[in-house]
């Protein structure tokens, strides 16, 4: 008799241990689902959050840049940056009363320079950009009463200042001496010298016709009568 209730109780401590395991698998089991459950929410979030800021970003600028239809009804200027033709397109910010912004653009290659800074009465600082992102120098310079805009254009460090020298244009008004196609710029054709004579000196200058009278000293320009 003894031996069976030892064996009896042996059976229902198994039973019980049996029992113990089996829910221990089961908590376990919906620990790890609801770590699985922690862990997946956060990354779902960070991937929604991704895609609406891919969303809401602006479109890449595309390279190299070309001018702005926004920018093509700000006044213009004209001249050059260093040694190089330009022509500037500059207007106020929308959002900002001092803030200004725009596009220059060199005539001899076409390749587009965007700008933006403030102009503080006849004080002009800004800073320019070739790619829309990264700041590649800085202007400062002044207007004059008649609307023409002089100063430097430097490098980030300040160092290697250029000059600029700018008129403003009239609207309508054609860019003077805009480059071609190929980038350089027009110039008349230089005159052509006068025939050498006999001797290797230069011709003599045609006698004036009879009647005529000579303008300003120049004896081959007359006046008709």
């Amino acid at each position: 008799m003894q031996e069976a209730k030892v064996t009896k109780g042996s059976a229902t401590r198994t039973a019980t241990h049996a029992l113990r395991r089996r829910a221990g698998v089961v908590v376990s089991a919906a620990a790890l689902l609801c770590t699985g459950t922690v862990l997946w929410m956060p990354s779902q979030a960070w991937a929604e959050s991704d895609a609406v800021k891919e969303l809401a970003a602006p479109p890449p600028i595309q390279l190299p840049l070309k001018p702005s239809p926004e920018f093509a009804k700000f006044p213009r200027y004209v001249g050059t940056l260093g040694a190089r033709p330009i022509v500037l397109r500059l207007g106020p910010k929308t959002d900002d009363p001092s803030g200004v912004h725009g596009e220059y653009q060199y005539t001899d290659s076409g390749e587009v320079i965007l700008i933006a800074g403030d102009r503080d009465g006849d004080t002009l600082e800004v800073e320019e950009s070739n790619d829309g992102t990264h700041i590649t120098g800085n202007w400062v310079g002044k207007f004059a009463a008649d609307g023409s805009l002089e100063g430097d254009r430097m490098n980030v460090d300040d160092s290697n200042p250029q000059e600029f020298n700018l008129k403003p244009l009239a609207a309508g008004q054609a860019v003077p001496l805009a480059g071609s196609a190929g980038g350089a710029a027009t110039r008349p054709a230089a005159p052509s010298p006068q025939p050498a004579g006999a001797n290797g000196a230069a011709a003599p200058a045609p006698a004036p016709a009879a009647g005529g009278h000579p303008v300003g000293g120049v004896s081959n320009l007359q006046t008709g009568y």
